[in-house]
């Protein structure tokens, strides 16, 4: 069932990254939020590939982060892009929570239960699993595709093998 909720979706995602289509991440998270039932959705974006995404407001300084905190050749944060949900973090840092961890692993991460993972951060107390697929262009790490569910373990392989490659239909607008 999954397998081809997830195939139906990939057509139109396909359609608007042929097209380069500048919307391509605010209608990829509410296509898979009305199809697939999530409870949040959305991207996080890599600050320096923030593009038409620049003047977001954060709340956050990016001069509180310790230079030690920063890798080399990687800016510190994530901004919050095109969600689909209840209100969500504005800001991660690179390596913290799930979305970098996905971030600074460079792989996808499923977390049955978010209260297990060392480190969660806990945009919404109703958030019970979730799963956050990296978004690569030329091999680096420029967003992350971020789903919570309110249900327990709702994330597996299935979910991970589609979730990245649409991950990667939609790396084009990220440039």
């Amino acid at each position: 069932m999954k397998d081809e909720t997830y195939g139906a979706l990939i057509e139109p995602i396909a359609v608007m990254a042929l097209e380069r289509d500048r919307d391509i991440l605010p209608r990829t998270a509410a296509l898979l939020q009305e199809k697939m039932g999530f409870w949040w959705t959305g991207f996080y974006i890599v600050e320096d590939r923030l593009g038409d995404w620049k003047n977001l407001e954060t709340g956050v300084a990016p001069e509180q982060v310790k230079d030690e905190e920063i890798p080399s050749g990687k800016g510190p944060w994530m901004v919050l892009g095109p969600s689909v949900g209840p209100p969500a973090c504005e800001r991660i840092r690179y390596g913290r929570g799930v979305c970098g961890t996905a971030w600074a692993e460079k792989r996808t991460v499923v977390v049955p239960d978010v209260d297990e993972f060392p480190g969660h951060i806990a945009c919404s107390s109703e958030t019970r699993s979730e799963i956050v697929v990296p978004v690569f262009r030329d091999g680096e790490v420029v967003g992350v595709l971020d789903i919570d569910s309110r249900e327990p373990a709702n994330f597996d392989g299935v979910d991970a093998v589609w979730l990245e490659r649409i991950a990667a239909l939609v790396s084009s607008v990220l440039a």
